[in-house]
């Protein structure tokens, strides 16, 4: 007997559009029906297609469905490539972008979920892969998480490709909403707990299996736990001794009462080998899952459960999108089980109405690796490189010019640098101004270039001199310069005092030649009783001293001590002598120690507003660009970083750190990069330190993420710079030391793997920095050659471990199931 499957109208539409050469950008609900657009092209194939998926995971997936059909295919994941000549290539994107650019991409490139676009970390690999497709390229671009598929279409269209929408919003099987509270049934007295007790309902409602989604995967396990303990049950699933001993306990415990949780912390083999398989085949009450792996999921069940709305990724908290929503309640109904999905609510978690497409906007960063890649390619054929560059960024899923930052050198001066403006339709080729003197062509560097014009002043000999930082000092210590120009000092001038205390302007000779004006008045009268303090500082010190103003006469010792302080503080002088004029005691006072601040020249003089100039760079004196270069905005755009980060020369021709930047992804080469470069730092070491590239947070434990010495030299080659995308604190994103010690001792020290795992680490996390490091050295074997012995050595360093291994995906997986339940079960298992 042979199963026929009627494809549905939109899937031939698909499928036509395809055959006649068009681009098709297919939108359509999970579990829809949109891979089997694809499956119904596999005997008319004219080339290689590539189908690339979002996960590994996924792609293993595939890779294991499609061989069993009897299909020609390979594989290519980073960590694994396997018949890569195949008529199907099953892949993730980042894997083939090198290819794409380079002009010789398959036939047809499948891009599924392709809402990656948006992706801050990913969006950048895939919307440069979709723009570089050669024109020999055929593009089927699928999701259902997309609200503005046709404006793809728009922009496929406006790069001169023929692309076609095909939509299809219907679900093949409808998703009706469940308020758990309100279930009529009640769950056994004996169910304790809130969530037990919802679910237990559901159970009993015949709403299970159910997928639940937790935010952390320490939640899942403890919600997994709590509903095993909680709900009664006497169907135990019987699982093989390999089973039991490759899930562990205690999810051995939990699976044979038909409840499992599902993590990045297990396992592939536990995951793909034994929980998804189950989950498939209905033998599982409820699997408790986490959010953020909600996108590698590859299995419905008859209802989903969401129980919050924020979840955790690394070490950051983020709140659940629509989409996203979306995505884990479309996981809810199998086609050809269930008449309806439900998706299971309370007042206090996500409802249905909440979940919906998002409007498609690109990630804000270019993939910088790419653009120099293109700039490499544009110097070899004798191109000009940033004009390459230029024509790329035009191609890009925006509705917005984006700035490279060398726009007004090549003829767009309303686009300054830093700047976005709205692009009504595709532009012409830009062509180059004229040549700048400077020989610049990076915009914002030229920005900087005309303002490193050093200040100069004129000294007081006339002379001009670098102008100093402004000095903080003392009134004595400043020059002041009369309207004759000459330079004097400022308390050889009268009006050097005004607003500083008050009495009678008066001389006060320093020595032979040298003079400074201060203030002279009354301060006490002689009487028998002794000093009398004169009428203005009776008041004085009747506000400010009540005792010494009762006091009535004073010798002339006590005068001088007790009172002289309150006289100077009053006036805001220093006493420097008195004398006796008859019966009244005359004082002199001071100024010079009033602050005051000014530039000191190089003849040690502190001068006051001196006569000053901008001095210009000696190229750009005599520029005509010179107004337009000082107009140019500061902001740092691709190109400037490109130039600090040392990745280009002048003219855009990447330089040796900048080809070996290109090779990769995200930050990654800049790592490599100042690893290599620091000559005392040993290969092998750098060879294993790459595994911190890709760690994250949960290897660091209480150290630094940033520690280690690997993330100690780029902090230290880049400054410590913040460039999303590609540098945080001077480390690329994902960077995470510790786990570098790790992978060194479960392949260089063969320490058992258990002896490395601990509360935050688990299984599935040193597994998962396994693949990503054997990936990492992979891109590196696989890279292009560089005329430099370092490079070389650590290609060769790497090899061993690359060719030695297989990726844990690519092992056969364990026996899923006993014989009695490998049969197809489509009923629901009840307590």
């Amino acid at each position: 007997m042979v199963n026929l499957i009627i494809p549905d109208k939109w899937q031939q539409d698909a499928v036509n559009f395809l055959r006649e050469g068009c681009d098709v950008v297919l939108h359509a609900p999970t579990g829809a029906g949109k891979t089997y657009v694809f499956e119904l092209l596999y005997d008319s194939l004219r080339g290689q297609a590539v189908y690339t998926v979002p996960t590994r995971a996924l792609a293993n997936d595939k890779l294991a469905e499609w061989r069993g059909r009897g299909w020609d295919i390979g594989i290519s994941t980073g960590d694994v490539a396997d018949n890569l000549n195949a008529r199907v290539i099953v892949a993730t994107l980042e894997t083939q972008k090198n290819r794409i650019l380079q002009g010789h991409g398959p036939k047809l490139l499948v891009v599924d979920e392709y809402q990656l676009m948006a992706d801050p970390v990913r969006g950048v690999n895939y919307e440069l892969a979709i723009a570089m497709a050669a024109p020999g390229t055929q593009l089927l671009l699928m999701s259902g998480s997309v609200g503005n598929p046709q404006e793809v279409v728009t922009w496929l269209q406006r790069i001169g490709r023929r692309a076609e929408l095909v939509s299809h919003p219907e679900r093949p099987v409808r998703l009706d909403e469940v308020m758990l509270n309100d279930l009529p049934v009640q769950a056994p007295g004996a169910v304790r707990g809130y969530w037990p007790r919802l679910v237990g309902k559901a159970l009993l409602a015949g709403l299970g299996p159910i997928l639940i989604f937790a935010p952390r995967r320490n939640y899942a396990e403890e919600l997994a736990q709590t509903l095993a303990a909680a709900l009664p049950f006497e169907d135990p699933l019987p699982l093989s001794q390999e089973q039991a001993m490759l899930a562990g306990e205690p999810l051995a415990k939990l699976l044979r009462q038909r409840i499992a949780y599902h993590h990045s912390g297990l396992s592939y083999s536990v995951r793909a080998g034994i929980i998804e398989p189950l989950a498939k085949r209905g033998q599982l009450r409820a699997v408790i899952a986490t959010m953020g792996l909600a996108a590698g999921i590859n299995f419905s069940m008859r209802s989903v459960l969401i129980t919050g709305t924020a979840y955790q990724a690394g070490n950051l908290q983020l709140q659940v999108r629509p989409d996203e929503l979306l995505q884990m309640f479309g996981r809810a109904g199998r086609r050809g089980l269930d008449e309806a999905g439900y998706a299971l609510v309370t007042p206090e978690t996500p409802r249905l109405h909440e979940a919906h497409p998002l409007r498609l906007r690109r990630a804000e960063a270019m993939d910088w690796p790419s653009m120099l890649a293109v700039m490499e390619f544009a110097h070899r054929r004798g191109q000009d490189p940033f004009r390459q560059a230029i024509e790329l960024s035009q191609r890009l899923y925006s509705a917005r010019k984006l700035v490279l930052g060398v726009e007004v050198a090549y003829g767009d001066p309303g686009c300054p640098a830093g700047a976005v403006t709205d692009r009504e339709e595709a532009e012409p080729p830009v062509e180059p101004q004229p040549f700048r003197p400077c020989g610049l062509l990076v915009d914002g560097e030229r920005g900087r270039l005309v303002r490193r014009n050093e200040s100069e002043m004129q000294n007081s000999r006339g002379e001009w001199e670098r102008q100093p930082p402004l000095e903080q000092g003392a009134l004595a210590d400043l020059w002041v310069q009369t309207p004759t120009g000459r330079w004097r000092p400022a308390l050889t001038m009268a009006a050097s005092l005004t607003g500083l205390g008050f009495g009678n302007l008066c001389k006060i000779r320093l020595d032979e030649h040298r003079f400074q004006y201060g203030r002279e008045l009354a301060i006490a009268s002689v009487e028998p009783a002794g000093w009398v303090p004169v009428k203005w500082l009776r008041k004085v010190l009747r506000e400010r001293h009540p005792l010494l103003a009762a006091r009535r006469g004073w010798s002339e010792e006590d005068y001088l001590l007790q009172v002289m302080p309150v006289i100077e503080k009053a006036l805001q002088g220093v006493g420097v002598d008195w004398r006796v004029q008859g019966r009244t005691v005359v004082a002199r006072f001071t100024y010079g120690h009033h602050p005051a601040q000014g530039y000191r020249d190089r003849l040690g003089r502190v001068l006051q507003h001196p006569a000053t100039r901008r001095q210009y760079p000696e190229v750009c004196v005599l520029c005509s660009f010179r107004p337009q270069c000082e107009s140019l905005e500061l902001g740092i755009t691709p190109a400037l970083a490109w130039r600090q980060l040392g990745l280009i020369d002048p003219q855009g021709r990447p330089t040796r750190r900048g080809l070996l930047f290109s090779f990769f992804n995200h930050g990654e080469g800049l790592a490599i990069a100042a690893a290599l470069e620091c000559m005392d730092y040993p290969v092998i070491d750098i060879v294993f330190d790459l595994a911190n590239l890709r760690a994250g947070h949960r290897f660091s434990m209480e150290e630094s993420r940033v520690g280690g010495r690997l993330g100690w030299i780029c902090q230290q080659t880049y400054q410590r710079a913040e460039l999303p995308g590609y540098l945080e604190m001077g480390v690329p994103p994902a960077y995470g030391s510790g786990a570098a010690e790790a992978v060194r001792s479960v392949v260089e020290l063969s320490l058992p793997r258990h002896k490395v795992i601990n509360e935050m680490v688990r299984y599935g996390d040193l597994e998962r920095v396994l693949t990503e490091w054997r990936s990492v050295l992979r891109a590196i074997v696989q890279a292009p050659d560089l005329e430099w012995d370092r490079w070389r050595e650590l290609r060769q360093a790497a090899g061993p471990f690359v060719t030695a291994t297989q990726s844990a995906a690519s092992q056969p997986l364990p026996a899923l199931l006993p014989a009695q339940l490998r049969r197809y079960q489509a009923r629901v298992v009840s307590f």
